[in-house]
Protein backbone atom coordinates (compact mmCIF):
# COMPACT_ATOMS: atom_id res chain seq x y z
CA UNK A 1 0.00 0.00 0.00
CA UNK A 2 3.41 2.08 0.80
CA UNK A 3 4.82 1.83 -2.37
CA UNK A 4 1.39 2.23 -4.44
CA UNK A 5 0.89 5.79 -2.53
CA UNK A 6 4.17 6.80 -3.18
CA UNK A 7 3.87 5.89 -6.74
CA UNK A 8 0.58 8.23 -7.06
CA UNK A 9 1.92 10.78 -5.22
CA UNK A 10 5.20 10.89 -7.24
CA UNK A 11 3.45 11.14 -10.07
CA UNK A 12 0.60 13.36 -9.33
CA UNK A 13 3.30 15.95 -8.31
CA UNK A 14 5.20 15.29 -11.77
CA UNK A 15 1.78 16.14 -13.20
CA UNK A 16 1.23 19.31 -11.56
CA UNK A 17 4.83 20.51 -12.53
CA UNK A 18 3.99 19.83 -15.56
CA UNK A 19 0.40 20.80 -16.83
CA UNK A 20 -0.43 23.18 -14.55
CA UNK A 21 -3.43 21.20 -12.29
CA UNK A 22 -4.42 21.60 -9.13
CA UNK A 23 -3.87 18.97 -6.42
CA UNK A 24 -7.40 17.54 -6.47
CA UNK A 25 -8.05 16.76 -9.99
CA UNK A 26 -4.43 15.85 -10.78
CA UNK A 27 -4.93 13.07 -7.87
CA UNK A 28 -8.27 12.03 -9.46
CA UNK A 29 -6.73 11.73 -13.18
CA UNK A 30 -3.56 10.00 -11.69
CA UNK A 31 -5.71 7.64 -9.75
CA UNK A 32 -7.28 7.08 -12.33
CA UNK A 33 -4.40 6.50 -15.31
CA UNK A 34 -2.66 4.27 -12.89
CA UNK A 35 -6.18 2.67 -12.20
CA UNK A 36 -5.73 2.82 -8.36
CA UNK A 37 -9.05 2.40 -6.55
CA UNK A 38 -8.25 1.56 -2.99
CA UNK A 39 -9.77 4.39 -1.38
CA UNK A 40 -6.50 4.07 1.73
CA UNK A 41 -3.98 4.38 -0.79
CA UNK A 42 -5.49 7.43 -2.26
CA UNK A 43 -6.06 8.73 1.06
CA UNK A 44 -2.47 8.30 1.80
CA UNK A 45 -1.36 9.86 -1.57
CA UNK A 46 -3.88 12.52 -0.91
CA UNK A 47 -1.58 13.62 2.26
CA UNK A 48 1.34 13.82 0.78
CA UNK A 49 0.36 15.65 -1.93
CA UNK A 50 -1.11 18.07 -0.66
CA UNK A 51 1.17 17.89 2.53
CA UNK A 52 4.05 18.82 0.35
CA UNK A 53 2.65 20.63 -1.81
CA UNK A 54 1.38 23.12 1.49
CA UNK A 55 5.14 23.54 2.74
CA UNK A 56 6.65 23.68 -1.20
CA UNK A 57 8.68 27.10 -0.92
CA UNK A 58 10.36 25.84 2.52
CA UNK A 59 11.35 22.30 1.08
CA UNK A 60 12.60 24.01 -2.43
CA UNK A 61 14.78 26.33 -0.35
CA UNK A 62 16.21 23.37 1.91
CA UNK A 63 16.68 21.44 -1.49
CA UNK A 64 18.33 23.87 -3.22
CA UNK A 65 20.58 24.89 -0.53
CA UNK A 66 22.06 20.99 -0.75
CA UNK A 67 21.90 21.26 -4.74
CA UNK A 68 24.02 24.48 -4.61
CA UNK A 69 25.54 25.37 -6.88
CA UNK A 70 22.71 22.77 -9.21
CA UNK A 71 18.78 23.40 -8.44
CA UNK A 72 15.73 21.40 -8.60
CA UNK A 73 14.95 22.44 -12.08
CA UNK A 74 18.03 20.68 -13.24
CA UNK A 75 15.79 17.39 -12.52
CA UNK A 76 13.24 15.81 -14.50
CA UNK A 77 9.85 16.27 -12.86
CA UNK A 78 9.58 12.69 -11.11
CA UNK A 79 12.88 13.16 -9.59
CA UNK A 80 12.11 16.72 -8.48
CA UNK A 81 8.82 15.38 -7.30
CA UNK A 82 10.22 12.31 -5.11
CA UNK A 83 12.80 14.95 -3.76
CA UNK A 84 10.26 17.08 -2.37
CA UNK A 85 8.36 14.32 -0.51
CA UNK A 86 11.49 12.57 0.83
CA UNK A 87 12.69 16.24 2.49
CA UNK A 88 8.43 16.59 3.70
CA UNK A 89 8.57 13.13 5.25
CA UNK A 90 12.26 13.17 6.73
CA UNK A 91 12.31 16.63 7.88
CA UNK A 92 9.07 17.93 8.57
CA UNK A 93 7.22 14.72 9.67
CA UNK A 94 10.01 12.57 11.21
CA UNK A 95 13.73 12.81 11.02
CA UNK A 96 14.70 9.36 11.27
CA UNK A 97 17.10 7.40 9.83
CA UNK A 98 16.25 4.03 9.09
CA UNK A 99 12.92 5.77 7.71
CA UNK A 100 14.58 8.34 5.38
CA UNK A 101 16.40 4.77 4.07
CA UNK A 102 13.80 2.94 3.24
CA UNK A 103 12.37 6.27 1.80
CA UNK A 104 15.14 6.24 -0.31
CA UNK A 105 14.87 2.72 -1.37
CA UNK A 106 11.28 3.11 -2.28
CA UNK A 107 12.13 5.56 -4.78
CA UNK A 108 14.69 3.94 -6.75
CA UNK A 109 12.19 0.80 -6.79
CA UNK A 110 9.71 3.30 -8.49
CA UNK A 111 11.85 5.77 -10.65
CA UNK A 112 14.56 3.38 -10.94
CA UNK A 113 18.44 3.95 -9.81
CA UNK A 114 19.31 5.47 -12.92
CA UNK A 115 16.40 8.16 -12.72
CA UNK A 116 17.21 8.91 -9.14
CA UNK A 117 21.06 8.44 -9.14
CA UNK A 118 21.92 12.17 -9.36
CA UNK A 119 19.90 12.83 -6.03
CA UNK A 120 21.45 10.41 -4.42
CA UNK A 121 23.81 12.82 -2.77
CA UNK A 122 21.22 14.89 -1.63
CA UNK A 123 19.61 12.48 0.32
CA UNK A 124 21.99 12.48 2.85
CA UNK A 125 22.83 16.01 2.93
CA UNK A 126 18.80 17.15 3.52
CA UNK A 127 19.32 14.68 6.75
CA UNK A 128 21.97 16.75 7.94
CA UNK A 129 20.10 20.05 8.03
CA UNK A 130 18.68 21.64 10.75
CA UNK A 131 15.72 23.99 9.38
CA UNK A 132 15.93 26.46 12.25
CA UNK A 133 19.04 27.13 11.82
CA UNK A 134 19.11 27.77 8.23
CA UNK A 135 16.62 30.68 8.53
CA UNK A 136 19.28 32.82 10.11
CA UNK A 137 20.12 35.82 8.60
CA UNK A 138 17.24 36.01 6.31
CA UNK A 139 14.96 39.27 6.48
CA UNK A 140 11.55 39.07 8.77
CA UNK A 141 9.60 38.60 6.12
CA UNK A 142 11.78 35.72 4.22
CA UNK A 143 12.09 34.04 7.40
CA UNK A 144 8.33 34.16 8.36
CA UNK A 145 7.05 33.22 4.83
CA UNK A 146 9.07 30.23 4.62
CA UNK A 147 8.06 29.47 8.49
CA UNK A 148 4.50 29.40 7.52
CA UNK A 149 5.01 28.60 3.66
CA UNK A 150 3.96 31.58 2.10
CA UNK A 151 4.66 33.61 -0.68
CA UNK A 152 7.05 36.69 0.56
CA UNK A 153 5.11 39.20 -1.64
CA UNK A 154 2.14 37.55 0.42
CA UNK A 155 3.53 37.59 3.60
CA UNK A 156 4.29 41.60 3.11
CA UNK A 157 0.55 42.00 1.67
CA UNK A 158 -0.70 40.75 5.60
CA UNK A 159 2.12 42.88 7.45
CA UNK A 160 0.32 45.87 6.03
CA UNK A 161 -3.17 44.59 5.85
CA UNK A 162 -3.05 43.31 9.96
CA UNK A 163 0.05 44.95 11.33
CA UNK A 164 2.30 42.16 12.22
CA UNK A 165 0.70 40.24 15.06
CA UNK A 166 -2.55 39.51 13.58
CA UNK A 167 -1.07 38.56 10.44
CA UNK A 168 1.00 36.16 12.24
CA UNK A 169 -1.99 34.52 13.34
CA UNK A 170 -3.52 34.32 10.25
CA UNK A 171 -0.19 32.61 8.25
CA UNK A 172 0.43 30.32 11.38
CA UNK A 173 -3.20 29.00 11.30
CA UNK A 174 -3.13 28.57 6.96
CA UNK A 175 -0.99 25.24 7.57
CA UNK A 176 -4.06 23.68 9.76
CA UNK A 177 -6.90 21.93 8.19
CA UNK A 178 -10.10 24.12 8.74
CA UNK A 179 -13.19 21.75 9.81
CA UNK A 180 -15.23 20.30 7.86
CA UNK A 181 -18.82 21.02 7.73
CA UNK A 182 -22.50 19.94 5.89
CA UNK A 183 -25.45 21.64 4.99
CA UNK A 184 -28.27 18.95 5.92
CA UNK A 185 -31.06 19.23 2.75
CA UNK A 186 -34.14 19.56 4.08
CA UNK A 187 -35.76 19.29 0.59
CA UNK A 188 -35.71 15.21 0.63
CA UNK A 189 -36.63 14.84 4.28
CA UNK A 190 -37.15 16.19 7.66
CA UNK A 191 -34.21 17.59 9.50
CA UNK A 192 -34.68 15.18 12.27
CA UNK A 193 -34.62 12.32 9.27
CA UNK A 194 -31.78 13.68 7.75
CA UNK A 195 -29.54 13.52 10.91
CA UNK A 196 -30.82 10.09 12.11
CA UNK A 197 -29.35 9.08 8.93
CA UNK A 198 -26.10 10.23 9.10
CA UNK A 199 -25.10 9.47 12.58
CA UNK A 200 -26.18 5.51 11.70
CA UNK A 201 -23.29 6.05 9.37
CA UNK A 202 -20.67 6.81 12.06
CA UNK A 203 -20.87 10.54 11.41
CA UNK A 204 -20.80 12.93 14.41
CA UNK A 205 -21.65 16.40 13.80
CA UNK A 206 -22.52 19.47 15.82
CA UNK A 207 -25.06 22.41 15.06
CA UNK A 208 -23.33 25.83 14.02
CA UNK A 209 -24.88 28.23 16.11
CA UNK A 210 -26.69 31.08 14.28
CA UNK A 211 -26.85 28.86 10.87
CA UNK A 212 -29.60 26.96 9.48
CA UNK A 213 -28.86 23.39 8.60
CA UNK A 214 -25.24 23.95 9.15
CA UNK A 215 -22.98 21.15 11.06
CA UNK A 216 -19.64 21.04 11.89
CA UNK A 217 -18.17 17.19 11.04
CA UNK A 218 -16.50 16.44 14.29
CA UNK A 219 -16.34 12.55 13.24
CA UNK A 220 -16.51 10.06 10.41
CA UNK A 221 -15.59 6.67 9.84
CA UNK A 222 -15.38 6.59 6.29
CA UNK A 223 -15.41 9.59 3.29
CA UNK A 224 -18.55 11.62 3.94
CA UNK A 225 -19.16 11.23 -0.25
CA UNK A 226 -18.93 7.39 0.13
CA UNK A 227 -22.39 8.05 2.74
CA UNK A 228 -25.48 6.22 1.35
CA UNK A 229 -26.65 9.39 2.99
CA UNK A 230 -24.83 11.59 0.32
CA UNK A 231 -25.60 9.40 -2.31
CA UNK A 232 -29.65 9.84 -1.36
CA UNK A 233 -28.51 13.77 -1.05
CA UNK A 234 -29.48 13.87 2.47
CA UNK A 235 -26.57 16.57 2.68
CA UNK A 236 -24.04 18.77 0.82
CA UNK A 237 -20.52 19.01 2.09
CA UNK A 238 -20.14 22.95 2.32
CA UNK A 239 -18.42 25.27 4.45
CA UNK A 240 -19.59 27.30 7.53
CA UNK A 241 -18.63 30.76 5.11
CA UNK A 242 -20.71 29.81 2.30
CA UNK A 243 -23.70 28.61 3.59
CA UNK A 244 -23.54 32.34 5.52
CA UNK A 245 -23.46 34.07 2.04
CA UNK A 246 -26.61 32.42 0.83
CA UNK A 247 -28.22 32.87 4.65
CA UNK A 248 -27.49 36.48 3.70
CA UNK A 249 -28.96 36.34 1.05
CA UNK A 250 -32.31 35.33 2.61
CA UNK A 251 -33.96 34.20 -0.29
CA UNK A 252 -38.27 33.77 -0.13
CA UNK A 253 -40.58 31.46 -1.35
CA UNK A 254 -41.79 32.80 -4.73
CA UNK A 255 -39.02 34.75 -5.62
CA UNK A 256 -36.58 35.29 -9.17
CA UNK A 257 -33.18 34.73 -8.13
CA UNK A 258 -30.33 34.77 -10.21
CA UNK A 259 -27.20 32.54 -9.16
CA UNK A 260 -24.18 33.72 -11.14
CA UNK A 261 -21.18 31.36 -10.90
CA UNK A 262 -23.32 28.85 -10.05
CA UNK A 263 -21.58 26.06 -10.21
CA UNK A 264 -20.76 23.05 -8.36
CA UNK A 265 -23.77 23.67 -7.24
CA UNK A 266 -23.61 25.00 -3.38
CA UNK A 267 -25.31 27.88 -3.68
CA UNK A 268 -27.96 26.87 -5.80
CA UNK A 269 -28.95 24.02 -3.86
CA UNK A 270 -28.85 26.09 -0.48
CA UNK A 271 -31.31 28.44 -2.39
CA UNK A 272 -33.63 26.21 -3.35
CA UNK A 273 -33.90 24.45 0.07
CA UNK A 274 -34.73 27.87 1.68
CA UNK A 275 -37.33 28.89 -0.82
CA UNK A 276 -38.75 25.90 -0.28
CA UNK A 277 -38.54 24.81 -4.27
CA UNK A 278 -40.91 28.01 -4.65
CA UNK A 279 -39.79 30.01 -7.65
CA UNK A 280 -37.12 30.25 -10.19
CA UNK A 281 -33.39 30.14 -9.56
CA UNK A 282 -31.61 30.78 -12.86
CA UNK A 283 -28.30 29.53 -12.60
CA UNK A 284 -25.32 30.95 -14.85
CA UNK A 285 -21.32 29.19 -14.88
CA UNK A 286 -19.30 29.67 -18.20
CA UNK A 287 -17.54 26.46 -17.28
CA UNK A 288 -19.28 23.46 -19.13
CA UNK A 289 -17.36 20.73 -17.02
CA UNK A 290 -18.40 22.48 -14.53
CA UNK A 291 -22.16 23.02 -15.00
CA UNK A 292 -21.94 19.00 -15.76
CA UNK A 293 -21.17 18.90 -12.05
CA UNK A 294 -23.97 21.77 -11.68
CA UNK A 295 -26.76 19.34 -12.64
CA UNK A 296 -25.57 16.22 -11.17
CA UNK A 297 -25.86 17.77 -7.65
CA UNK A 298 -28.92 19.80 -8.38
CA UNK A 299 -30.27 16.31 -9.34
CA UNK A 300 -28.86 14.82 -6.40
CA UNK A 301 -30.03 17.38 -4.07
CA UNK A 302 -33.66 18.06 -5.52
CA UNK A 303 -33.81 21.70 -6.43
CA UNK A 304 -36.22 21.40 -9.14
CA UNK A 305 -37.00 24.86 -9.49
CA UNK A 306 -33.20 25.51 -10.83
CA UNK A 307 -32.10 26.42 -14.41
CA UNK A 308 -29.02 26.17 -16.03
CA UNK A 309 -27.13 28.90 -18.69
CA UNK A 310 -23.98 28.60 -19.71
CA UNK A 311 -22.40 31.76 -20.13
CA UNK A 312 -19.40 34.28 -19.92
CA UNK A 313 -20.56 37.05 -17.39
CA UNK A 314 -17.55 39.38 -18.06
CA UNK A 315 -19.36 40.14 -21.58
CA UNK A 316 -22.69 39.95 -20.90
CA UNK A 317 -26.14 37.90 -19.23
CA UNK A 318 -28.31 36.64 -22.04
CA UNK A 319 -31.42 36.93 -20.59
CA UNK A 320 -33.66 40.01 -19.60
CA UNK A 321 -34.99 38.68 -16.15
CA UNK A 322 -35.27 41.65 -13.47
CA UNK A 323 -34.67 39.60 -10.19
CA UNK A 324 -35.42 40.11 -6.45
CA UNK A 325 -32.04 38.39 -5.52
CA UNK A 326 -28.74 38.21 -7.79
CA UNK A 327 -25.80 36.51 -5.40
CA UNK A 328 -22.24 36.68 -7.24
CA UNK A 329 -19.83 34.76 -5.65
CA UNK A 330 -16.96 35.25 -8.50
CA UNK A 331 -13.63 33.58 -9.61
CA UNK A 332 -11.14 35.36 -6.84
CA UNK A 333 -7.29 34.84 -5.83
CA UNK A 334 -8.99 31.87 -3.31
CA UNK A 335 -6.07 33.56 -0.91
CA UNK A 336 -8.82 32.36 2.03
CA UNK A 337 -8.88 29.27 1.48
CA UNK A 338 -4.72 28.88 0.83
CA UNK A 339 -5.10 25.51 3.52
CA UNK A 340 -7.79 24.04 1.56
CA UNK A 341 -6.19 24.61 -2.00
CA UNK A 342 -2.76 24.70 -1.09
CA UNK A 343 -0.82 24.96 -5.07
CA UNK A 344 -2.81 28.52 -5.71
CA UNK A 345 -1.05 30.36 -3.46
CA UNK A 346 2.23 29.17 -5.69
CA UNK A 347 0.35 29.92 -8.91
CA UNK A 348 -0.67 33.76 -7.68
CA UNK A 349 1.65 36.89 -8.04
CA UNK A 350 1.16 40.67 -6.46
CA UNK A 351 -0.32 41.28 -10.17
CA UNK A 352 -2.84 38.51 -10.27
CA UNK A 353 -4.66 40.25 -7.27
CA UNK A 354 -5.48 43.31 -9.70
CA UNK A 355 -6.03 41.26 -13.01
CA UNK A 356 -8.87 39.68 -10.78
CA UNK A 357 -10.10 42.17 -9.08
CA UNK A 358 -10.82 43.76 -12.81
CA UNK A 359 -12.70 40.01 -13.87
CA UNK A 360 -14.94 40.40 -10.87
CA UNK A 361 -15.89 44.87 -11.33
CA UNK A 362 -17.13 43.31 -15.18
CA UNK A 363 -19.06 40.92 -13.56
CA UNK A 364 -20.42 42.91 -10.70
CA UNK A 365 -21.34 45.80 -13.43
CA UNK A 366 -23.30 43.15 -15.60
CA UNK A 367 -25.23 42.03 -12.20
CA UNK A 368 -26.41 45.15 -11.38
CA UNK A 369 -28.22 45.28 -14.46
CA UNK A 370 -31.07 42.81 -13.60
CA UNK A 371 -31.36 43.73 -9.76
CA UNK A 372 -35.09 44.96 -9.76
CA UNK A 373 -35.78 48.62 -7.59
CA UNK A 374 -35.97 47.05 -4.30
CA UNK A 375 -34.08 43.99 -4.96
CA UNK A 376 -30.70 42.54 -3.72
CA UNK A 377 -27.09 42.07 -4.57
CA UNK A 378 -25.05 39.46 -2.63
CA UNK A 379 -21.47 39.90 -3.82
CA UNK A 380 -18.84 37.53 -1.73
CA UNK A 381 -15.62 36.27 -2.18
CA UNK A 382 -13.14 33.25 -1.19
CA UNK A 383 -10.38 35.76 -0.45
CA UNK A 384 -8.92 38.46 1.96
CA UNK A 385 -7.84 41.43 -0.20
CA UNK A 386 -9.05 44.94 -0.01
CA UNK A 387 -8.97 44.77 -3.56
CA UNK A 388 -10.96 42.27 -4.80
CA UNK A 389 -13.69 42.93 -1.72
CA UNK A 390 -13.90 46.72 -0.17
CA UNK A 391 -12.26 48.58 -2.94
CA UNK A 392 -14.51 46.62 -5.11
CA UNK A 393 -17.41 47.84 -3.49
CA UNK A 394 -16.74 50.95 -2.66
CA UNK A 395 -16.06 51.94 -6.23
CA UNK A 396 -19.36 50.06 -7.14
CA UNK A 397 -21.22 52.41 -4.62
CA UNK A 398 -19.56 55.28 -6.21
CA UNK A 399 -20.52 54.23 -9.93
CA UNK A 400 -24.32 53.21 -9.24
CA UNK A 401 -25.47 55.34 -6.43
CA UNK A 402 -28.63 53.76 -6.69
CA UNK A 403 -27.48 50.72 -4.91
CA UNK A 404 -26.78 50.75 -0.87
CA UNK A 405 -24.77 48.72 1.63
CA UNK A 406 -27.08 46.67 4.09
CA UNK A 407 -26.42 44.64 6.90
CA UNK A 408 -25.43 41.30 6.23
CA UNK A 409 -26.92 39.21 8.86
CA UNK A 410 -26.76 36.72 10.48
CA UNK A 411 -23.68 38.19 12.32
CA UNK A 412 -20.96 35.33 13.06
CA UNK A 413 -17.70 37.17 10.93
CA UNK A 414 -16.23 41.07 11.73
CA UNK A 415 -16.70 43.99 10.10
CA UNK A 416 -15.49 44.70 6.78
CA UNK A 417 -12.37 47.13 6.46
CA UNK A 418 -12.42 50.59 5.42
CA UNK A 419 -15.45 51.61 7.49
CA UNK A 420 -17.67 49.23 6.09
CA UNK A 421 -18.91 47.21 9.01
CA UNK A 422 -22.52 46.57 7.29
CA UNK A 423 -20.35 43.86 5.26
CA UNK A 424 -18.88 40.53 6.84
CA UNK A 425 -15.31 39.21 6.77
CA UNK A 426 -14.23 35.61 8.32
CA UNK A 427 -10.74 34.26 8.79
CA UNK A 428 -9.77 30.74 9.31
CA UNK A 429 -7.99 31.05 12.60
CA UNK A 430 -11.15 33.19 14.27
CA UNK A 431 -14.10 31.73 12.60
CA UNK A 432 -12.68 28.41 12.08
CA UNK A 433 -13.66 28.31 7.79
CA UNK A 434 -12.98 29.38 4.91
CA UNK A 435 -11.34 33.46 4.61
CA UNK A 436 -14.60 35.23 3.21
CA UNK A 437 -15.90 38.42 2.40
CA UNK A 438 -19.63 39.15 2.00
CA UNK A 439 -21.48 42.48 0.96
CA UNK A 440 -24.88 42.68 0.71
CA UNK A 441 -26.52 46.03 -1.65
CA UNK A 442 -30.50 47.17 -2.06
CA UNK A 443 -31.35 49.00 -5.41
CA UNK A 444 -33.54 51.67 -3.98
CA UNK A 445 -36.52 52.35 -5.64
Amino acid sequence: MLRAAWELAIETLSQMEQRGLGERLALTKTAKQLKIRDARVVGLAHRLVFETVRRRNFIDFLLNLTLAPRSLTGFKPKSWAFLRLYTYETKMVNDNFEKAVNIARMGRSILGWRELREAEETLGEILSLEPSEVLKGLSDEERVALSTYHPTWFVKYCFRLFGRKEALRFLENAVETSPAYIRVNTLKASEETVLESIEKEGVVIEKTQQLKYTYQVVKTQKPLMRTRSFYDGFFFVQDKASCLAVEVADPKAGMTVLDVCAAPGAKTTHLAQLMENKGNIYSIDYSKRRMKVWKRETKRMGAKIAFPILADVCRSLPTKISADLVILDPPCTSTGVFNKVPSAKWRLLKRSILGMAKIQWEMLNQCAEHVKDGGFLVYSTCSITLEENEMLVERFLKWHPEFTLTKTLPRIGVSGLRGQIKCQRLYSHIHGCNGFFIAKLLREA
